[in-house]
């Protein structure tokens, strides 16, 4: 017949196993540092874009309303507070019987006037809101809509002053 040889091979170190390929783990470590520093930052970033929506009397009070920190107060333009430095508004707004002034880059234009609701964007130093941004959120069709609301709002002012 045939002089064939059927007998198994061996693998070089005498096993019966194949030799094993000894993995390179530098390309493995570096695609999990990249993955956990991309993770990082992106955290880091969303944290730092992040506007924190508060109330005027939230101020110090609930996470994320603290100074040094970008937020957005919501709160009523107190009666007799709008005054100009030159080319900036100065005001104070008040929500719940706590108070805070505003420091305001320009000016609001719009709707803007005392005694209606406001939302400010801007940082707060020193007890003041350095304010880059106001949202005055009554359009025509609002007004129209809701005209009790602003009467409320109207009367709440009185009561402010």
């Amino acid at each position: 017949m045939s002089d064939m040889d059927l007998t198994p091979r061996t693998t070089e170190t005498g096993g019966d196993e194949p030799a094993r390929r000894k993995r390179n783990w530098l390309p493995i470590v570096v695609l999990a540092l990249v993955v956990v520093a991309g993770g990082v930052i992106v955290t880091k970033f969303l944290n730092d874009s992040v506007d924190y929506y508060c109330n005027v009397d939230e101020i110090g009070v609930r996470d994320g309303c603290e100074e040094d920190r970008r937020v957005r107060i919501q709160g009523i333009v107190d009666e007799d507070s709008v005054a100009q430095d030159g080319s900036d508004t100065l005001f104070v707004i008040s929500f719940n019987e706590a108070s805070l002034p505003v420091h305001y880059q320009g000016e609001p234009g719009g709707i803007f006037k005392e005694c209606i609701p406001v939302v400010v964007h801007g940082v707060i130093e020193e007890g003041e809101l350095q304010g880059d941004r106001v949202e005055v959120k009554h359009s025509d069709e609002y007004v129209a809509e809701n005209e009790e609301r602003l009467d409320e709002s109207e009367n709440d002012c009185d009561g402010l002053g």
